[in-house]
């Protein structure tokens, strides 16, 4: 090897230790966003499922009160 070829793959060697490191860090940072994406995703899941059984009930509600109102005009 010559005197220039050892500096050169040290160089090289460092500078994929810290790109090795930079996409450590940056895949930590993607499985935090990933989590937290995750939680929000099952968050808005219950929350629709929520919000459909609530219209269930209110869609129940107004027919049962359509058909007393019918009942009531059939009667008069």
């Amino acid at each position: 090897m010559n005197n220039e070829t050892l500096p050169k793959l040290e160089q090289l060697i460092d500078e994929l230790i810290n790109h090795n490191i930079r996409l450590n860090n940056e895949l930590s940072e993607l499985k935090a966003q990933n989590e937290k994406l995750v939680d929000e995703n099952e968050t808005l899941q219950l929350e629709v499922l929520e919000s459909e059984e609530k219209q269930k009930e209110t869609s129940q509600t107004l027919s049962g009160l359509l058909s007393k109102l019918q009942s009531a005009t059939q009667a008069s």
